[in-house]
């Protein structure tokens, strides 16, 4: 059955009747509007679009995959901002002969990725359209803190990152080229491995700012240093390749720094301390925080690639 002939409300209840419902729940699927909780009268709201040939490629991932990816990618945007993701909305426009089965298990995805972090699907839409597209919306709760912002960096904070860098990038990489292995890499970058609960660890703990690393580390760390009006520089030294990127960055003949500095797919975070403060638990310091407006490597200005992805100007599945 494709999802045409499935039509579109009783497709959306389908895909989302194999949800779990979100503990903030009042009101699930089935109405016009969802009813979601905010517990301190604030919701932390975020949207992230997934076009096929942009962001991903059915040859590569299965609908499932996409699922963890499209939910991934919202959620790590919450997390960043120190809240506890709470809900998702969906909205699928696809070509009218895709199967309906596909869109059963990209929501098999989507729920999966949303238990690890006690959140739900609330409802969606559907509309026809000749390219693929998922577009979801997040929900969060800051739970009584004050978010995290990207404006708070201040000179002499400590500059850390929690979770994987560079693993996604390689497994890109590594389909771009034509093989399948190293699989550690490859299904790095089909279903991203979040440290979701690095975001709120690092708001209690005080970080002055943070973001979510979808872009490449040096990229986003950009964004940190313009809003804060600060440099920012890493240190190479702070990173260790791990034994199965570097095999693969040798057969490729590929620097697995540019991975490491420059891709995003991971969903890793970065984010700044006080110097005072003791690293919450997942947390590495790689740099610091200092006076100017430029993000350096080892005090240069990085030239031995990319800073990170350019979703206007760079081709290929991405997100």
């Amino acid at each position: 059955m494709s999802v045409a002939h499935a039509g579109e409300f009783g497709l959306i209840a389908r895909v989302t009747a194999r949800l779990p419902e979100a503990p903030n729940t009042l009101l699930g699927p089935g109405d016009d509007a969802a009813v979601v909780t905010a517990s301190d009268g604030r919701v932390v709201a975020s949207t992230d679009v997934l076009v096929e040939g942009r962001h991903f490629r059915r040859d590569w991932c299965s609908a499932e995959d996409v699922g963890h990816r499209a939910a991934a990618a919202n959620l790590a945007d919450i997390v960043a901002m120190g809240a506890r993701p709470t809900a998702l909305l969906v909205a699928l426009c696809s070509p009218p002969d895709l199967a309906a089965t596909w869109a059963e298990e990209l929501a098999d995805g989507l729920a999966a990725e949303a238990v690890l972090v006690g959140a739900g699907v609330v409802g969606g839409d559907m509309s026809a359209s000749p390219t693929l597209t998922i577009a979801v919306t997040a929900l969060g709760d800051l739970e009584g803190r004050a978010p995290v912002l990207r404006t708070g960096a201040r000179p002499g904070d400590i500059v850390a990152v929690a979770g994987r860098i560079g693993y996604a990038a390689a497994g890109y990489t590594v389909l771009s080229r034509g093989f399948r292995t190293p699989k550690l890499l490859v299904d790095a970058y089909r279903r991203p491995q979040v440290a979701y609960l690095a975001g709120p660890r690092a708001a209690v703990a005080g970080a002055t700012s943070m973001i979510d690393v979808s872009d490449g580390l040096l990229a986003d760390l950009g964004h940190i240093a313009r809003a804060s009006s600060v440099g920012i520089n890493v240190r190479r030294d702070a990173f260790v390749v791990p034994a199965q990127m570097r095999d693969a960055a040798s057969a490729l003949g590929v620097d697995p720094m540019t991975w490491m500095l420059g891709g995003g797919d991971d969903h890793a975070f970065a984010a700044t301390f006080p110097p005072h403060v003791t690293l919450p638990e997942g947390w590495q310091a790689v740099g610091a925080v200092t006076e100017g407006a430029d993000v350096t490597v080892d005090g240069r200005p990085y030239r031995d690639g990319p800073a990170g992805w350019d979703h206007f100007r760079a081709a290929g599945p991405q997100s």
